[in-house]
C-alpha cells in the first residue's frame, strides 16, 4: 500500500509539471494550427531567466531581501520572458507564415528551436545554472509517512489554478468564446469581424508565456543546462497527443496518464521508465487515433 501511495503522489507531481509544460503547446495548437517545436526552447528560456535572476537575488545585490520575494521574481521573469519572446517571434516571423501548409510550419518552429537553443549558449554560457533556495527554503511535509517537498505540492496547486484558469477564460469570458469561435471555422469568424490576427498574437503570447512559466516554476527543483529545452518539447508532445491536440482537458488527462504511468515504472520497473511514457501514448493511438479528448477535424472541400 504505500509503494502505491507513493506511486500516486510522485505520479501527480510528476503529471502537474507536464500539464504547465504542455499547456501553452495545446492552446498555440488549438487555434493556430501550428505545432510548435520550438515550445521547449521557451521553457528553456523561462527556466534560465529565472534561474538568473534568483541567483543575483540571493548571492548579489538583494541577498539582505526575504525569501518570499524569491518567489515572485519567478512568476515575473517567466511573464517577461513569455511576453518579449511571444511578441518578437510571432509578430517578426510567424504573421508572415499563416496559412501555409502545417508541415512547413513545424520545419520553421524546428529552425527556431535551434536557433534559440544556440542563441541561449550565447546569452547563457554551456555552465548549469542552480536555483535551489525557493525550492529548499519551503521545506518538506509529511503525508502517509512519505516525505514530500512543499515546494512540488505547491506545484500541483499552481497547475490547478492555471487549468482552472484557462477553462474559465475559454468557457466563461467574451475573448474566450470569440477565441473559440476561431478554432472551430477561422473562415467564418472573419466574416463576422473577429480580428483573427490579434487572436493569433494572443493566443500564442499566451502559449509562450505559459511555456516560459513552467521552466521558471521548475528552475528552482533542476539544474538548468544546454539542451533543456529539446527534452522538454518531447515530453510535452506526448503529453497532448495522449490527450487529443488543441484541448486543455486532454493535455490535462494526458499529463496525469503518462505521469501515474511513469511513476508506476520507476517504482516498480525502473528499466521501462523511458520506454513506458511513449508506450501509453502508442496504446492510446491503437485504440483513438486523435487522442483520449482529441476531435475529429472535418476536411473542407
Amino acid at each position: 500500500m504505500n509503494s502505491i501511495y507513493a506511486v500516486l503522489i510522485d505520479g501527480t507531481i510528476y503529471a502537474s509539471w507536464l500539464f504547465l509544460v504542455a499547456a501553452g503547446l495545446t492552446v498555440i495548437y488549438g487555434v493556430m494550427r501550428i505545432l510548435n517545436m520550438a515550445h521547449g526552447s521557451f521553457y528553456a528560456i523561462g527556466a534560465y531567466a529565472a534561474a538568473s535572476m534568483v541567483g543575483w537575488y540571493f548571492n548579489g545585490d538583494g541577498a539582505a531581501l526575504p525569501v518570499w520575494g524569491s518567489y515572485l521574481m519567478l512568476v515575473v521573469c517567466a511573464l517577461a520572458a513569455g511576453l518579449v519572446v511571444g511578441l518578437v517571434i510571432e509578430r517578426g516571423l510567424l504573421r508572415l507564415m499563416y496559412g501555409r501548409d502545417e508541415i512547413l510550419m513545424v520545419i520553421i518552429t524546428y529552425a527556431l528551436l535551434l536557433i534559440l537553443e544556440d542563441g541561449m549558449k550565447m546569452v547563457w554560457g554551456v555552465d548549469p545554472y542552480m536555483a535551489y533556495q525557493p525550492y529548499a527554503a519551503m521545506g518538506r511535509s509529511v503525508l502517509g509517512g512519505l516525505k514530500v517537498s512543499n515546494y512540488d505540492l505547491a506545484l500541483i496547486v499552481v497547475s490547478l489554478v492555471v487549468g482552472g484558469g484557462l477553462w474559465a477564460w475559454l468557457e466563461r469570458t467574451n475573448t474566450g468564446k470569440v477565441l473559440r469561435a476561431v478554432i472551430h471555422d477561422r473562415e467564418v469568424a472573419m466574416a463576422m469581424g473577429v480580428n483573427v490576427a490579434l487572436m493569433f498574437t494572443l493566443t500564442f503570447v499566451l502559449g509562450t508565456t505559459l511555456g516560459a512559466l513552467a521552466g521558471a516554476l521548475t528552475a528552482p527543483a533542476i539544474s538548468v543546462a544546454p539542451g533543456l529545452g529539446v527534452e522538454v518539447i518531447v515530453l510535452a508532445f506526448a503529453v497532448v497527443v495522449v490527450g487529443g491536440l488543441g484541448s486543455i482537458e486532454g493535455a490535462a488527462a494526458g499529463a496525469l496518464l503518462v505521469g501515474l504511468a511513469r511513476a508506476a515504472a520507476v517504482h516498480y520497473a525502473p528499466e521501462l521508465e523511458l520506454f513506458v511514457i511513449y508506450g501509453v501514448m502508442s496504446l492510446v493511438l491503437a485504440v483513438r487515433p486523435q487522442g483520449l479528448f482529441g476531435r475529429t477535424l472535418v476536411r473542407k472541400i
